[in-house]
């Protein structure tokens, strides 16, 4: 095994093990559906993962939804508990690459994604999914920012490598606008949304680390772990309801 799958092995052997993949909690998913004028009915949600957000959006929309990510463990895990919640009609899986949709234009009237877009950055999502929307449809993201000015070099340093294109609250909704979607509402994610991600986190790799203790993967989490509880406050995750504009 090479060092990169190595690293992916270790990384993955910590993530298995945990039911949120990134910051998040149910409040603030229903909070941002509330603040859509209408309820969707066909919604693509992108990097699902265990699919918290899936589970909550068939729970709570008559929508025929289309839970999407490149891990199919992660959509296994998420196809068993629909079924067992009954909600597996609503639902359809799809393993494939958020840069790649394999949608017609025009097939949905929600896009959801949360904690997942900087994979492919936000200004290239804002643009290739925007086609898949009809007309004005929604798209409901969470992403990473700067909350202050007065930012710490630790957090700058650590933050410029994880996520070089992290930008402000004022920075994002520029290039909201300019890419043509109205801005319906936008908030910060509540602290829970972080304890609910970082407290089994950290408990996990306390589990693991001694049968590994010399992965890069596990020196890297615990550096992200040391950021957040250092940090938080300078940075955090800001849920954003967007509108396809004419």
């Amino acid at each position: 095994m090479n060092e990169h799958d190595q690293y992916m092995a270790d990384f993955m052997t910590v993530f298995q093990g945990l039911e949120r993949w990134g910051p998040g909690c149910d409040t603030d998913t229903l909070k941002a559906l509330s603040m859509l004028p209408t309820i969707p009915t066909k919604i693509l949600d992108v990097g699902c993962s265990k699919g918290f957000s899936t589970r909550l959006l068939a729970q709570h929309t008559q929508a025929q939804i289309v839970a999407l990510d490149n891990e199919q463990s992660a959509l296994d895990e998420l196809g068993a508990c629909l079924t067992e919640l009954g909600l597996d009609a609503h639902v359809t899986l799809s393993c494939a690459s958020m840069t790649d949709l394999p949608f017609a234009p025009e097939r949905f009237d929600c896009i959801w994604s949360e904690a997942a877009v900087y994979i492919m950055g936000v200004e290239q999502a804002l643009t290739q999914w925007r086609k898949l929307l009809t007309d004005s449809g929604f798209m409901v993201i969470s992403d990473l920012i700067w909350l202050t000015d007065n930012l710490s070099q630790e957090a700058v340093a650590f933050w410029e490598g994880e996520y070089p294109d992290m930008q402000t609250i004022e920075k994002r909704l520029g290039q909201m606008r300019q890419a043509d979607f109205d801005v319906i509402d936008h908030f910060t994610l509540s602290e829970q949304a972080w304890h609910y991600y970082y407290q089994p986190l950290k408990a996990r790799v306390a589990e693991v680390k001694a049968s590994m203790p010399n992965s890069n993967a596990i020196a890297d989490i615990e550096r992200e772990i040391a950021i957040y509880e250092g940090y938080l406050g300078e940075f955090g995750y800001h849920m954003f309801v967007l509108r396809k504009g004419a």
